[in-house]
């Protein structure tokens, strides 16, 4: 009695498979007019997302607290030109006025837990607290100088003919009253008298004869200092053995006030002037993002041009540690692309991260397509070994087509044939269960799980020819 052969549920040819799935009708399919609509509305969507996203590099991711130090001063003037650059690029810096540099690193220290306040101008030579977790950006390349006020300086030729004068060091807590207070414990013997004043009230008291000499760390060209020598008529002391005197304080250096600089017309100062000059470090607390640290050290460079010239090269003695987004943007002069045009990817990562990030993907998308590889080789192997052991059972070159209706002869009727049937197909279906497993690993390349769909095709059918021929076989007694 003839039996129909039975098929296996599990695996079917293609031409058999593609009878039963069938192929898909056209419901639910776009018209081409639909597809052309669609894809200018879908143009017309990503025009409308640039243009609100604007892609032009800007500042407006920076916002920003930067303390400087008095309303009238230098510091308080420099920041004002930075909010003024970073606000033309739609950004903004808030102006805090407090009273000097030392304040300045206190209140910066204070505000890392409440993030209101980012970076402060600090004169070079402010001692910072030990462990402050603050870090230097860089120095502004415009110097300022240590200038002392008085009347009749130029009978002033030597250190001791300063020996007991009054003297106004700034009010505590600034730069100014900070520098003096080292450079004055080395000068002990002058047994100067010293007070705290403010600048402004240091101004009037060398008017009224109640200071002999008062200092103050200013940029040179600022209004304060011309009105100073211009309108109070008070003389810039010519400091004596400047440059020997630099050489106590490490941060500081010789610099000259030539004749004429304050007023060019009335020659003041008639004659060159000694000082001694120190730059404006530019201090954070770690509290602002990378990206708006980089827009703020753009916006230096705009109002600077030098500053990254004034910064390159040059040690730093400050004793506070660069910061990396500093580092990076002096290395690469500037900002680099990452930082101009998706401020938001440094605030995750700065660019040489990505880079090395970038080189390890590559690194495992090769690796993982070499495993790729090998896995499928491994698979093709072990399926041609198989299929190597198949013409031992029938006869050289026999097809798979030929396998599946091929009816089994008098020689195939023993039981040796069924059991070696039953071994290739176990052994199939082993193969064919490690080329799933592998197929779903996620070490898989994107787009290379087809390669492991065909040699599973490839295997069920041969299965499928295999379980056709066995179920032919007589049934064993």
């Amino acid at each position: 009695m003839s039996t129909k052969p039975r098929e296996s549920s599990r695996f079917l040819p293609r031409q058999r498979l593609m009878r039963v799935i069938g192929r898909p009708g056209k419901d639910g399919r776009l018209s081409p007019g639909q597809k052309t609509l669609l894809f200018f509305a879908m143009l017309l969507l990503l025009g409308a997302l640039l243009a609100w996203l604007d892609p032009r590099p800007t500042l407006r991711h920076v916002n920003l607290a930067m303390l400087c130090g008095s309303t009238s001063g230098n510091y308080h003037a420099t920041v004002d030109k930075l909010a003024a650059e970073v606000a033309r690029q739609r950004g903004r810096i808030r102006n805090l006025s407090s009273a000097g540099s030392a304040e300045n690193l206190q209140r910066l220290m204070a505000a890392r837990q409440s993030c209101d306040i980012q970076f402060a101008l600090v004169q070079d030579g402010t001692v910072p607290p030990d462990a402050s977790g603050l870090e230097l950006l860089g120095r502004l390349p415009q110097p300022e100088s240590l200038i002392i006020l008085g009347r009749n300086l130029e009978r002033v030729r030597v250190p001791l003919d300063l020996v007991g004068m009054r003297i106004g060091i700034g009010p505590v807590g600034s730069g100014s009253e900070q520098l003096m207070q080292r450079l004055l414990s080395q000068l002990s013997e002058l047994r100067l008298v010293v007070s705290t004043p403010t600048i402004d009230q240091q101004l009037d008291m060398l008017v009224r004869g109640e200071l002999d000499l008062g200092a103050m760390v200013i940029d040179e060209g600022a209004a304060l200092v011309r009105d100073a020598v211009v309108v109070r008529k008070l003389q810039i002391l010519d400091m004596p053995d400047a440059p020997a005197l630099a050489r106590r304080l490490p941060f500081a250096r010789p610099g000259t006030i030539e004749a004429g600089q304050i007023d060019y017309v009335h020659r003041l100062p008639p004659d060159d002037v000694s000082v001694l000059q120190m730059d404006t470090l530019i201090v954070g607390n770690g509290c602002a993002k990378n990206g708006a640290t980089v827009g703020l050290l753009a916006a230096v460079s705009q109002v600077f041009p030098t500053f990254v010239q004034h910064n390159k090269g040059r040690p730093n003695l400050t004793g506070l540690p660069l910061s990396t987004v500093g580092a990076n943007f002096l290395r690469d002069e500037g900002p680099d692309a990452l930082g101009t045009y998706a401020p938001w990817a440094v605030d995750i990562l700065p660019l040489p991260t990505w880079i090395q990030l970038g080189v390890a993907l590559s690194v495992l998308f090769s690796g993982m397509a070499f495993g790729h590889r090998f896995n499928l080789w491994r698979i093709d192997a072990q399926r041609v070994r198989i299929e190597r052991e198949i013409p031992a059972l029938f006869h050289p070159g026999v097809t798979v087509g030929e396998i599946a209706e091929m009816q089994p002869d008098a020689a195939q009727h023993v039981p040796q044939t069924r059991a070696r049937l039953d071994s290739l197909l176990y052994r199939l279906d082993a193969l064919a269960e490690r080329c799933r497993r592998k197929s779903l690993s996620i070490l898989v390349p994107m787009g290379e799980e087809m390669s492991y769909r065909y040699q599973e095709t490839l295997i069920a059918e041969l299965q499928y020819a295999l379980r056709l021929y066995r179920d032919r076989l007589p049934s064993a007694t």
